[in-house]
C-alpha cells in the first residue's frame, strides 16, 4: 500500500496544512511522553508502551498536519512517514513507529498477554525523546 491507495481508500484525506494543528500535537506528545515516564516508574509496563506509542503517533501526525493531511488509519499515518520522510528521518524511528503500532494493537485487542521488558520501554522512551527532537526541526 502507498499513499496514493490510502487516499483512494480514505485512509488518509487532503486538507489544507495547519501549522497550529501541528504545533499542539508536538505538545501531545511531549505531554504522553512524560506519562510514558510516570507510568514506567510505576511499573505499569503495558500502559507505558500504549502512551509512548501514543506520544510518537502524535509527532508523526505533526508532521501529516504540516503537509496539509488527515490521517483516518494508523497504518496510514505509518505510510505517509514512510514514503514522505523516508529520506530525511531515521530508518530506526519509522521502524518504531510501526513496531509500536502493532504491539499496541496486540494489547489492545489481542488475547495473548504481551512480555514487555522495562529496560527495553526505557530505550524506546530514549528513541521517542530523539523522535520528537528530529520531527521539531523538521516542522
Amino acid at each position: 500500500m502507498n499513499i496514493q491507495d490510502c487516499l483512494e481508500k480514505g485512509l488518509l484525506r487532503k486538507d489544507v496544512p495547519d501549522k497550529d494543528k501541528a504545533k499542539k500535537s508536538i505538545e501531545i506528545a511531549e505531554n504522553k511522553l512524560e506519562r510514558a515516564k510516570k507510568l514506567l516508574g510505576a511499573h505499569m509496563l503495558e500502559e507505558t508502551l500504549v502512551i509512548l506509542y501514543s506520544s510518537i503517533f502524535h509527532a508523526a501526525r505533526s508532521l501529516l498536519f504540516n503537509k496539509g493531511f488527515i490521517e483516518k488509519s494508523h497504518y496510514a499515518l505509518y505510510i505517509f512517514i514512510k514514503e514522505n520522510y523516508g529520506g530525511k528521518i531515521e530508518k530506526r524511528f519509522i521502524a518504531e513507529l510501526n513496531i509500536l503500532r502493532l504491539e499496541r494493537h496486540e494489547i489492545n485487542y489481542g488475547l495473548e498477554k504481551q512480555e514487555i521488558e522495562k529496560e527495553s520501554l526505557k530505550e524506546r522512551i530514549k528513541i521517542a525523546e530523539e523522535f520528537i527532537d528530529v520531527v521539531k526541526r523538521l516542522r
